[in-house]
């Protein structure tokens, strides 16, 4: 989703924060190209593989969230190592009643970070509790020392906040390597699913998924196969256009009008009880189906003996019972590879 390719890193700040707090009043500016790459790695690629996008929430407005406050105001000129010291002590008083791991802190400016195409300034705020172990060889006079030390390589950040400054709303990715830390998640960041069409994607396929496997079964009888071969028919729609359209989707994908009134009033009773707003048409975001179709299982178990994958024709399959009651499955193949 984030391509760091064309990006530059502008400056960053280094904090300690912890049990020792260290916070720094100056910045760091390393334009050589060798050294460049080697922040884009560390700082974006962590964000190269995430679909899922956000934005930031207050229980009253955006404006009113604390982090959305202090990086606005960097955007808009703010000095960054004033901006990041704020943003420190934003997370010094957030996290001041958990048992948090000292870490280093740091506060970065981008220029051209690609989203969907298009360019944006970015901030990115990043946490690392633990540095690699390396070995630092040097000659000294006709010798070779060498020193064993502590530093960031191909470290990935414990937490992390990317803030892309898109027009509207702006674009959050969060990492968090607790999954669901609620000091950084919650009172550090303040942040909700942002509603666009990569989270309408992923949204429609998993409802999509649940309307499949568990409640479909309950009101028609089904064969496993054939809830195998929706699912695919499901992700090979997504792959295969460029715009959702709700009512062509099902007709498309279900085919029988019970089975679509069905899907229809599923789905609105899933937005209801998840909280969402999914538009009944959106652009398709390619990352989030490649995402998204890696749960979308389609093997078919028999007993403890077989496992069946089916990715393609439902045709070639057919399903019995024989003279002793015994189920079987009989398979159709052109080739054997």
């Amino acid at each position: 989703m984030v391509n760091g390719k064309e990006a530059r890193v502008e400056s960053f700040v280094l904090h300690r924060v912890g049990v020792e707090n260290v916070l720094s009043d100056y910045s760091a500016a390393l334009q050589g190209e060798e050294e460049q790459e080697f922040l884009r790695k560390l700082f974006l690629r962590p964000f190269a593989n995430m679909a899922g996008t956000a934005e930031f929430d207050h229980a009253v407005a955006s404006e009113y969230n604390v982090l959305h406050g202090l990086a606005r105001a960097i955007e808009q000129g703010e000095d960054l190592v004033a901006g990041s010291v704020a943003i420190a002590r934003h997370l010094i008083d957030v996290s001041q009643h958990h048992n948090i791991n000292s870490g280093d802190l740091f506060v970065v400016k981008f220029t051209n970070v690609e989203l969907s195409g298009a360019g944006y300034d970015a901030l990115g705020i990043y946490k690392f509790d633990e540095k690699e172990v390396f070995l630092e060889s040097q000659v000294k006079g006709r010798s070779l020392v060498m020193n064993l030390k502590r530093g960031l390589g191909n470290s990935k950040p414990n937490k992390a906040c990317l803030v892309v400054f898109t027009e509207g709303e702006y674009t959050l990715f969060v990492i968090d390597d607790h999954v669901n830390t609620e000091y950084w998640q919650k009172d550090f960041i303040g942040h909700r699913p942002k509603k666009d069409h990569v989270n309408s994607t992923h949204q429609v396929l998993d409802m999509t998924r649940t309307f499949i496997t568990e409640q479909l079964p309950q009101q028609f009888e089904i064969a496993k196969a054939d809830q195998i071969d929706l699912l695919n028919r499901s992700v090979q729609y997504f792959k295969s256009h460029t715009e959702f359209d709700q009512e062509h989707f099902a007709q498309e994908v279900f085919q029988e009008q019970g089975v679509v009134s069905s899907f229809k009033q599923f789905g609105e009773r899933f937005q209801e009880t998840h909280d969402l707003d999914i538009g009944d048409t959106f652009a398709i975001s390619p990352q989030a189906v490649k995402q998204q179709a890696r749960v979308f299982k389609s093997v078919l178990k028999l007993d403890k003996n077989f496992h069946i994958y089916i990715h393609g024709d439902r045709n070639r399959i057919e399903h019995g019972v024989d003279e002793q009651g015994r189920k079987f499955y009989k398979i159709y193949y052109d080739q054997e590879h």
